[in-house]
């Protein structure tokens, strides 16, 4: 009896504490992480609207001391350029020879970084004169590029994030852009505002706000209908074109072949 009572009594509390595990563990998936946090979706507000360039093939957007210097793409088309906001008149410009696709732009300190598509070459541009400083080259191909103000980003299409120190001009680390747990593609222009990158997603008129760290997409904004049917002249391509003014904290939209540039206030809905 002694033993039968013993071995009742070890079972029956083995199987307590089994049950026990089983509900602690449950109630601890259930507790929400920053990872299962929910992504929130952002909405704007146009502030302004200024006229835009229409043959502009815009691959790079950047805001810098009042004036807008834009990177355009298309073989034969190619520029970098710098331009009046509220006029849109070009103020200084260079062409890049026929065969060169241009790509993203970004300022880093006194220089301008201007990737092309397909030709794996970077220029590297004195940001007072647009004279080459030098060149570069990298074996993917040049989407996006931005900088964290240590460090150049670059996007090539693919869910990778490439850090690239602007000296050396060689990679550092990279991320990988996650929603979910799944990898995000066809990350086009970039802009790094505020330890977030803002990164358009081609072939559609959606921006991710990506955490720089981690690679994860923190929140959505959807312009679909920031063009209005007017604005429509048959040529109108996509969504393209990021610029941050840190001054008044607005984001500067275009996209290529699009007449106008729009000043946006963003509101985060969570």
């Amino acid at each position: 009896m002694f033993l039968y009572e013993f071995f009742s009594k070890k079972y029956y509390l083995t199987g307590i504490m089994i049950i026990l595990c089983i509900i602690i563990f449950n109630f601890a998936c259930t507790i929400p992480t920053n990872a299962d946090a929910e992504i929130s979706s952002l909405s704007y507000q146009v502030l302004e609207v200024y006229p835009h360039d229409v043959k502009a093939f815009t691959q790079g957007l950047v805001w810098k001391d009042g004036l807008l210097y834009e990177g355009t793409g298309l073989y034969g088309s190619s520029s970098l350029r710098k331009t009046d906001l509220k006029t849109g008149k070009i103020l200084q410009q260079i062409t890049l020879s026929d065969n060169f696709f241009g790509e993203g732009i970004t300022i880093f300190k006194d220089r301008i970084y201007q990737l092309t598509w397909k030709e794996q070459t970077g220029f590297v541009y004195y940001l007072e004169t647009f004279q080459l400083s030098e060149t570069f080259s990298y074996e993917h191909e040049g989407w996006g590029i931005t900088h964290d103000g240590e460090n150049l980003i670059v996007s090539d299409g693919t869910p990778i994030l490439r850090f690239i120190d602007p000296v050396s001009l060689k990679e550092i680390k990279q991320i990988k852009v996650f929603e979910n747990e799944k990898p995000v593609f066809m990350i086009n222009e970039l802009e790094y505002i505020n330890g977030k990158i803002y990164a358009n997603i081609w072939q559609t008129d959606l921006i991710a706000v990506i955490d720089s760290e981690s690679g994860k997409v923190i929140s959505w904004l959807d312009l679909s209908d920031i063009l209005k049917p007017d604005d429509e002249n048959g040529k109108i391509d996509v969504l393209n074109g990021i610029a941050f003014d840190p001054e008044n904290e607005h984001l500067l939209i275009t996209g290529k072949l699009w007449p106008k540039v729009f000043r946006i206030k963003i509101f985060d809905n969570r």
